[in-house]
């Protein structure tokens, strides 16, 4: 592994990664961006006084050759689904700490299955240190160690209007089609879109919530131990129905090319992602329930800035740490990697323990 201090963030000409890439610099962390077009580079690298590497993924020995120059790199190209299997095999033949921003189950997975690998190899495997799944996964621990052992997770997120980017619209594309993701009794399984729903209380009474299968269906039952595991959002409007509609259509959004064809639709048609004004003006807020194997409950609720917002003071911060040594090597979620009470230490983030209802 390199001892130089400089860190490579890949994936910096997307909407994402030009945030990480302004905070990094805004906080004068001394980073190199990276991806495969050296035009679009420049663009978000000079401003900010970056260095950059060209590189693509499909040239392994050139990747291998760059990471050999940094001890961890954040990659944030997505879709992670076709992204992550490159640059985690030049992370495990480089000695190059890995953490990304996905939020893709399958992935988390399949990373938690290289676990040894990494672990040979000396270096840490850490994904989702952005708003999937840092606040979630550290609240989700927090309410764990409260509880003797934990046998289900409900985590429940509201107030995260404002957009989203095209990199996540992409996503969101892939996982309808499969439909809904819960853990039961420490298997992955899938529901149709729309079939579960729960009323969560976030402190001005009870709200109803739908299931929706975010990261924390993998990352939950590592941190945790808890073999169950069930996440939901907080959707208003017409957004209930439509999931429910959506089941009607899984079957369509499971093939390759309906996905490419709405995928393209995306990127000429959506807009980049939020807007810096509806990044500030949001707010969201994420409740944790824990049952215990002897009946006991524990709650507590999270409040932190945008999505996005947080995204980007996460993943810098994380990757600070993770490149300084704090996380042994193996496979890891952000909070089994930097501790329960890391999102407590980022900007605009608070806790409080509930009473169990």
């Amino acid at each position: 592994m390199s001892s130089s201090p400089r860190l490579f963030v890949y994936g910096a000409t997307g909407y994402t990664g030009k945030l990480v890439a302004a905070e990094a610099a805004a906080r004068g962390v001394d980073v190199v961006l990276g991806g495969r077009d050296a035009e679009k580079l420049a663009a978000v690298a000079e401003p900010l006084g970056l260095a950059t590497r060209t590189v693509s993924l499909a040239d392994g020995p050139r990747l291998r050759a760059t990471l050999e120059e940094f001890a961890a790199v954040l990659h944030i190209a997505g879709p992670f689904s076709a992204t992550a299997r490159p640059m985690v095999a030049a992370c495990l033949a480089t000695g190059t700490h890995y953490l990304d921003v996905k939020g893709e189950i399958d992935v988390f997975e399949a990373l938690a299955r290289r676990d040894e690998e990494a672990r040979r190899a000396g270096i840490a495997l850490v994904p989702g240190v952005g708003f999937d799944v840092v606040p979630t996964d550290c609240l989700a621990a927090h309410v764990a160690a409260r509880v003797t052992d934990p046998e289900r997770v409900l985590i429940a997120v509201a107030g995260i209007g404002g957009g989203v980017s095209r990199g996540t619209a992409k996503t969101l594309i892939e996982f309808i089609g499969r439909g809904l993701a819960i853990r039961r009794d420490g298997v992955i399984s899938y529901r149709p879109m729309g079939s579960l729903t729960r009323d969560f209380d976030f402190g001005a009474g009870p709200v109803r919530a739908i299931g929706m299968p975010l990261g924390d269906v993998a990352t939950a039952f590592h941190s945790t131990g808890a073999p169950n595991v069930e996440t939901y959002v907080v959707a208003s409007g017409g957004i209930p129905n439509a999931l429910r509609l959506g089941r009607l259509v899984a079957p369509l959004l499971r093939l390759r090319g309906v996905q490419s064809f709405l995928k393209k639709r995306v990127d000429r048609g959506a807009p980049e992602g939020p807007t810096e004004q509806e990044r500030a003006g949001t707010r969201t807020q994420i409740l944790a329930e824990v049952e215990g194997a002897e009946g006991q409950r524990a709650r507590a609720l999270l409040e932190t800035p945008s999505p996005y917002a947080l995204t980007a003071t996460a993943a810098v911060e994380a990757l600070r740490r993770v490149a300084g040594g704090c996380a042994a090597p193996g496979y890891h979620t952000p909070a089994t990697a930097l501790g329960a009470d890391f999102v407590l230490e980022l900007e605009g983030c608070a806790r409080w323990d509930l009473e169990p209802i």
